[in-house]
């Protein structure tokens, strides 16, 4: 297949060197932009076109633009990491790319080609490479690809005009004062999907709805919040943007099954990266009682999280109306899960499994 014909036009007004050595000292995350954007439409009759990459800016929206009434909008969440030889790399893109045609087709939109989008986030990296940091710190780019409904139309239907583009911001650390282990609260009022729902795609109407039983977990002095299923009120699926995993005695890993979950790129990277550690791991259903129960007899010697911002994160204590689970014994193999990874990401060791693309 012939790649896309991407067009560029440089930003006249970059951000200056100074600025942007202040700004990549301490990027915080989601608050500071690379000066520039990728773009590219689709339409029946000429498929995917006009690829470009632009200056970094507002976009010119019609109020009747499909998006904002029917949010017909996924997106994916990635990093380009920089390495000691000054080389920028991404984490399996190609695994981002297949998720969203996933996420493209519950959605019903085009189909945008998995080497596209891999061809996309890498020419904006290459353009905008300056504002990739140094690695100290866990620092990187982390990119934001998305598609959403540009028709300008009032009509419940598919899309007839999208828009894919990729946008780049430098983050920090996660974690500021090193990683420590959250806090979870149980919600039991709400779900964030059923059987035939939109859970496995990466859409913003999955993170909408989580915001109100995260505002209930932070009213309660937690960090994050955990989800049941749907249908019967005792599996347990995922935190508001992150995959969980829990630590057995004898060395098993359980993880709860996808179907009404996202698919997360790091949670299918960790099974295999425990697997070479030489832990079996289960993707299988996971009841809560099975958590409480197996915190409390110590069956459970860990518990944790992982996602692209965070990467591996130590589950602490988790709180419910009227009870709590307190924090299991051990953080070990999650920190060393971590770090093996992190190393992977950061080009300090072996990549066995293939998982980085090197960009510049």
């Amino acid at each position: 297949m012939t790649s896309m014909q991407i067009s560029t036009t440089a930003n006249a007004n970059p951000v200056d060197d100074s600025r942007l050595t202040e700004i990549l000292a301490n990027p915080g995350f989601g608050i500071h932009f690379t000066d520039h954007m990728f773009l590219v439409e689709w339409t029946p009759d000429a498929g995917w076109h006009d690829a470009r990459i632009q200056p970094y800016g507002p976009l010119a929206m019609d109020p009747a633009t499909a998006v904002l009434h029917y949010a017909q909008e996924t997106f994916e969440g990635m990093k380009a990491y920089r390495h000691d030889d000054g080389s920028v790399w991404t984490f399996r893109p190609e695994e981002n790319a297949a998720r969203m045609v996933r996420s493209s087709r519950r959605l019903a939109f085009p189909e945008l080609p998995v080497e596209d989008f891999v061809q996309a986030v890498d020419a904006l990296v290459e353009v905008d490479q300056r504002w990739v940091p140094d690695p100290s710190g866990e620092k990187s780019l982390y990119l934001r690809p998305f598609m959403f409904a540009s028709e300008v139309f009032l009509g419940v239907r598919p899309a007839q005009h999208v828009t894919f583009m990729v946008i780049a911001s430098p983050a920090g650390a996660y974690f500021k004062g090193g990683v420590k282990p959250v806090t979870l609260w149980l919600t039991e009022d709400y779900t964030r999907a059923g059987r035939g729902g939109m859970g496995a795609a990466k859409t913003g109407g999955n993170y909408a709805s989580s915001l109100v039983a995260q505002q209930e977990a932070t009213a309660h002095g937690c960090d994050q919040v955990v989800f049941l299923d749907a249908q019967e009120g005792k599996y347990v699926e995922e935190l508001g943007g992150m995959n969980l995993y829990f630590v057995h005695d004898d060395g098993r890993i359980v993880t709860p099954e996808t179907g009404t979950i996202l698919e997360g790129i790091t949670r299918a990277s960790i099974i295999e990266l425990a697997g070479k550690l030489g832990h079996q791991v289960e993707e299988r259903r996971f009841s809560i009682d099975e958590w409480r129960d197996g915190v409390a007899s110590g069956r459970i010697t860990e518990v944790f999280a992982c996602g692209t911002a965070a990467v591996v994160t130590p589950v602490g204590s988790l709180k419910w109306d009227g009870g709590e689970v307190p924090a299991p014994a051990s953080t070990d193999l999650t920190m060393r899960v971590r770090q093996a990874l992190v190393d992977v990401q950061y080009g300090r060791a072996e990549d066995a499994f293939g998982w980085m693309h090197r960009i510049v």
